[in-house]
């Protein structure tokens, strides 16, 4: 009964403080119906700008489906810098760095509403094994793009949720 009458104040609390779902409504929520208008445009940047855009793509859409509201401009950046150099001059170690300026703008007037970044890091061993090497830098770039995409995503969301209260 104690644990009862614990649970019922804290909803009680709680009810008021403003919280709500940003996927609230499921497919024909505000948040899904905005990110439904956004067109991703083409991302420069060789292989992890196609990885980053087919990212956002997999989330928000295919781009020839209707006409779409806002557009989505992303300038990618990936670094692959060296370190743990040893006594030798071998390299031991890597960090491969994926950020990313956004812009979300609105097709009709031009306007720029959203202007941020998102970015991501990992580490990677070097081993004897170039191939090894290389393949875990392919694979580091895959899931940075994923989570950089994700970013963006969380973040177009966000403002959806912020703008359907104006």
């Amino acid at each position: 009964m104690k644990r009862i009458a614990i649970l019922l104040a804290f909803a009680a609390a709680t009810s008021g403080c403003g919280l709500r779902p940003v996927y609230g409504g499921g497919s024909s929520g505000v948040t899904a119906t905005f990110l439904s208008s956004v067109a991703v445009q083409p991302i420069d940047g060789g292989r992890v700008g196609w990885l980053l855009r087919s990212a956002l793509v997999d989330r928000l859409g295919d781009p020839k489906q209707g006409d779409r509201k806002f557009r989505l401009e992303v300038e990618v950046d990936d670094d692959l810098t060296s370190f743990g150099i040893r006594g030798d001059t071998a390299v031991t170690r890597e960090r491969r760095t994926i950020r990313a300026r956004y812009r979300l703008v609105d097709n009709a007037t031009g306007q720029v509403v959203l202007d941020a970044t998102a970015g991501s890091d990992a580490g990677i061993d070097v081993v004897s094994s170039d191939v090894a090497t290389l393949a875990a830098e392919q694979t580091a770039a895959e899931r940075l793009a994923q989570v950089v995409a994700d970013q963006i995503v969380g973040r177009l969301g966000l403002y959806a949720g912020r703008g359907s209260k104006r």
